[in-house]
């Protein structure tokens, strides 16, 4: 199968291409330019370089969410807007399941956590069982404080990943001591590449959405609409 990637979710920004079911191409920038910068030039010159025919693409994925909301809208827009110009199926896959695959049938527990800001996180919890990357717990926004004190309960090794490490890092050592590991730097945020071969599984088990009615995981609102309800509630 031929597939096209795209991450926009976080502070890296990246596309992938899979060739006859292997990984043809990735580019990737975490730097200062945006996404809107981005996104769509390095698909341009993706398809340049590795001379794509998009009418043999079978379907375009993209990371669902959580993250940041102009990137997903970036992202999920462009994706979807590929989808349905190829008339193929859309696969969206959620950020931190894909963050949690770069750590690869390691015996630790695995924990992506992206910074949501006001002392919190996005984050799961993830378990290699024999080759398969089983998902402990639910997709959530919460706390820093509260969640490291569950994680201390768990008794377990920790890889810990995502932009989330860069703010809380000391806290996590402080609280869990030798048992957090932090996963080295180039493959510490999202990869379209990691992205694209989760969602060449999912394709395989049909598992595709109609791109007319893809929406991304938020997990929590907007800054400007939580600002919005303040307004709201204050009568301003």
């Amino acid at each position: 199968m031929n597939l096209l990637a795209i991450d926009a979710s976080g502070i890296a920004g990246s596309v992938a291409y899979i060739k006859d079911g292997k990984l043809a191409g990735e580019y990737y920038i975490c730097d200062k330019l945006t996404h809107s910068q981005t996104i769509m030039p390095m698909l341009e010159d993706m398809k340049t370089l590795l001379n794509i025919n998009l009418e043999e693409v079978d379907a375009i994925a993209v990371t669902s969410g959580p993250g940041s909301f102009t990137g997903l809208r970036i992202g999920v827009t462009a994706a979807k807007a590929l989808a349905l110009a190829l008339e193929v199926p859309i696969i969206g896959v959620p950020t931190l399941d894909t963050m949690a695959h770069a750590m690869v049938y390691t015996e630790y527990l695995i924990c992506p956590i992206m910074d949501a800001r006001r002392n919190q996180v996005y984050t799961a919890l993830y378990k290699w069982e024999a080759q398969t990357l089983k998902r402990l717990t639910d997709h959530m926004a919460v706390d820093i404080e509260a969640y490291l004190t569950d994680l201390k309960d768990r008794g377990e090794k920790i890889i810990f990943l995502g932009d989330g490490v860069g703010v809380y890092e000391k806290r996590i050592k402080e609280e869990l001591g030798e048992r957090a590991v932090f996963a080295p730097s180039f493959c510490n945020l999202q990869h379209a590449s990691i992205l694209a071969d989760v969602a060449t599984k999912l394709y395989q088990e049909g598992q595709v959405e109609d791109p007319s009615l893809f929406v991304p995981i938020y997990l929590r609102k907007s800054q400007a609409e939580r600002e919005k309800e303040e307004r709201e509630r204050n009568g301003c």
